[in-house]
């Protein structure tokens, strides 16, 4: 007499799918944390962490019999910081995260627009299509200058340092 015998064996490894599962928690973590209220947070704390300092200098000097009164005031030194401070802080913080952004992208800007003037001296195609939308600038701003104010504005926005101001007005990132 013939007997099978079935063994239903997993198609993956518990440990792989449990790694899995914790790697995907990471990435959803990662795309809700916002950066301006950690650094509000840590400027908060900061500024708390200081003024619990300066209260606890103030609390040292009390004699025993007084000491949890002094707990007591340190804590509402504390609290009231946080109370006072936690605006200003995500406001400070969202301004220091906007100013890093504005800077990041001037150097990417900046990163695109020498590899575009490396690839223009390397290719004589892509040096036409630049000093065509040179000339296109120029002519446009001709046209546009009537009067002499804004001839000299048009002089302190004409291209310089490789065309920055025509590739920013038309972008291309080759980042």
């Amino acid at each position: 007499m013939t007997s099978f015998v079935n063994v239903k064996h997993p198609a993956e490894h518990p440990g792989v799918a449990r790694f899995e599962s914790a790697l995907g928690t990471a990435r959803q973590m990662r795309r809700g944390f916002d950066g301006v209220k950690g650094l509000a947070a840590m400027l908060l704390a900061a500024l708390v962490a200081a003024m619990v300092v300066v209260a606890d200098q103030l609390v040292v000097n009390w004699a025993d019999g007084h000491l949890l009164v002094g707990w007591v005031a340190l804590w509402a030194v504390a609290f009231a910081v946080i109370a006072l401070f936690a605006g200003t802080a995500r406001v400070l913080a969202a301004r220091a995260v906007t100013a890093l952004d504005a800077w990041s992208r001037a150097i990417a800007q900046a990163r695109a627009d020498v590899r575009l003037w490396e690839a223009a001296k390397a290719d004589p195609r892509v040096m036409a299509d630049l000093q065509v939308a040179m000339a296109r600038h120029e002519a446009a701003n001709e046209a546009v200058c009537a009067s002499p104010a804004v001839v000299a504005k048009s002089e302190e926005d004409r291209p310089i340092d490789l065309g920055s101001r025509l590739l920013r007005a038309n972008p291309s990132y080759y980042i």
